[in-house]
């Protein structure tokens, strides 16, 4: 009999997933096995895997089967697998980990009978939301993975609020100044997602959290020696200070002397993309229509230094709506000492431009 007369049946769908099942239970066992006999396992895992994916994905030549999708997810869901999947990250070679990153992508997507079930698995194992997260304290890439699968997960409302009210929210700050440029960078977009994603659930959670948050990420963040963590903190303030969800946080916000002394500092920062990143911030102080006193003041007592330097401040990104902006701001600061005292201390409310 010719070898190969007779191939093996393709698994279905459901096949597959199963069978990953049964190959993660063996991989994850903590009972001792002979390493070669582990390796032949890893290596059909790792296959299966990219079965799996070219399932919800096709092969380049045809369109995934949305039937075929269907069963997958449901299977995933159906028996923890999706539980086994995510706990084992770590023990699956970086291909592997690639292909199960985009399983999960797709799975968080996937819809059955017009319901994404994933989200409903997620809000009821909560626990593996703190699997993903505490990855960040993970050494080499496995951060990475869990990174990006975490980001996916995020989609859900139910996942993102989990995190918001966690304590993994203040273990961020040290995530974002990691010494691993590559997982600073990943946590910094996990952030950015939890901080802009769900409005009414971020907005929530600013107005609960305003004074630890803000003090933290004024400190941290917008003052870091870091030049790449202040670019991405201001440009990351700008995004959910001028959310109109966050529009209460906001006028707290530029309500602030201390706020307006640390964005004022950063209008002087040699770099131009910070400087254009804080503009769009500070005018919000400038056009606060209700400003405290103390914010009034500090700017008055500037006003000669903020004309002079508006007048020369441009970008290679300046467009008609950033000349719109400036002008108004410097129209704004101009009219000020006509309505308003300015600060009798010079000591007290003076900051350089």
């Amino acid at each position: 009999m010719k070898k190969g007369l007779f191939k093996p049946k393709p698994r279905t769908p459901v096949d597959l997933v199963r069978h990953a099942r049964e190959l993660l239970i063996f991989v994850d066992t903590k009972t001792e096995i002979r390493e070669n006999k582990r390796e032949e396992k890893l290596s059909d895992l790792s296959k299966t895997i990219l079965e799996i994916r070219t399932v919800l994905y096709g092969n380049g030549e045809s369109e995934p089967n949305p039937d075929a999708c269907s069963q997958v997810t449901q299977e995933f869901f159906r028996e923890d697998t999706f539980r086994l999947l995510i706990i084992s990250l770590p023990n699956l070679k970086l291909g592997a980990r690639q292909d199960a990153t985009h399983v999960n992508a797709n799975l968080q997507r996937q819809r059955v009978n017009s319901k994404i079930i994933a989200s409903q698995y997620l809000e009821n194992n909560l626990d593996l939301v703190d699997i993903m997260i505490h990855g960040y304290e993970e050494d080499g890439d496995i951060a990475l993975t869990y990174g990006a699968v975490a980001r996916e997960c995020i989609r859900h409302q139910c996942v993102a609020r989990h995190v918001l009210e966690s304590e993994y929210m203040k273990k961020f700050f040290d995530y974002i100044q990691a010494p691993n440029f590559e997982k600073a960078s990943d946590a910094g977009a996990t952030f950015k997602e939890l901080l802009t994603r769900h409005k009414s659930t971020v907005a929530d959670f600013l107005s609960k959290n305003y004074d630890w948050f803000f003090q933290e990420y004024n400190s941290q963040l917008l003052e870091s020696t870091s030049y790449f963590t202040r670019r991405h903190a201001i440009k990351l303030l700008g995004d959910m200070l001028l959310d109109r969800s966050n529009s209460a946080v906001m006028v707290r916000y530029v309500s602030s002397l201390d706020n307006l002394r640390i964005l004022m500092n950063l209008l002087r920062d040699s770099n131009k993309t910070i400087q254009l990143e804080t503009f769009h911030v500070f005018k919000l102080f400038v056009a606060n229509q209700h400003k405290p006193p103390e914010v009034v003041g500090i700017l008055v007592t500037n006003k000669h230094k903020l004309l002079q330097f508006f007048a020369d401040f441009n970008s290679d990104k300046a467009d008609e709506q950033f000349q719109a902006d400036k002008q108004q701001v410097i129209s704004e600061i101009i009219t000020l000492e006509h309505k308003d005292r300015p600060c009798t201390s010079l000591d007290n409310c003076e900051v350089p431009c």
